[in-house]
């Protein structure tokens, strides 16, 4: 592996295209693999993009593995046909360094943005990005309090007191009052059993409110 920062790309390309990559990896501000049909990949954190060359896209078994993964993925073209694969960026040949690597970098934030935008909450997805409570084709619009309110309560494995819900969403004193708690709770309880018909997604036990 050539290493120039904490991103890691996984390059799928004709060995032509090979040498000429490692010739220019000192420009590159990425780390970088090539793929091997016989190499098992692990998928699911350690590369942050495919980059995938076109001519590449001969082979049925690498087209095959690129349509079972979500990975973000680059092509780099010549042609615009590319067997029938979406990609999420494109750049054409010869290639541009200074925009090579704009565009890897930008993918990357992009897919670190999206990953750390989503929480997984019982049955439901935690959308900080949009806002909103999913479930299947279901959704609600959710406030930033409601949104902090449900991250507190997912990062407690025990029931949270409202007033230490109070101190840690609204940032008040010990002696506020935490009628402002109970009047958010029942809101988002409402507006998630009128959507989901779930009464059962914030519970409100003797010692505090938990998911």
């Amino acid at each position: 592996m050539h290493s120039n920062n904490n991103i890691n790309v996984l390059v799928f390309s004709s060995d032509h295209f090979i040498n000429s990559f490692v010739e220019l990896k000192d420009h590159f501000n990425f780390n970088f693999d090539f793929f091997k049909v016989d190499k098992k990949v692990d998928t699911s954190s350690y590369y942050g993009l495919y980059v995938i060359e076109d001519l590449i896209l001969k082979d049925k078994k690498i087209i095959k593995f690129l349509k079972e993964t979500s990975i973000p993925k680059l092509i780099i073209y010549k042609s615009d046909i590319f067997a029938d694969l979406k990609f999420d960026d494109k750049i054409s040949k010869p290639l541009n360094i200074h925009d090579f690597n704009e565009k890897i970098i930008d993918l990357v934030t992009k897919k670190q943005f999206r990953k750390n935008s989503f929480i997984k909450l019982k049955d439901y997805i935690l959308d900080k990005n949009e806002k909103k409570l999913k479930k299947n084709d279901l959704f609600i619009i959710l406030t930033e309090k409601e949104i902090q309110l449900l991250e507190l309560l997912f990062n407690e494995k025990k029931p949270i007191k409202k007033l230490d819900i109070l101190k840690a969403v609204w940032k008040y004193s010990d002696d506020a009052d935490t009628h402002t708690v109970e009047t958010h709770i029942y809101r988002l309880r409402k507006k998630i059993f009128d959507q989901f018909k779930d009464q059962n997604f914030i519970n409100n036990f003797k010692t505090g409110y938990s998911l």
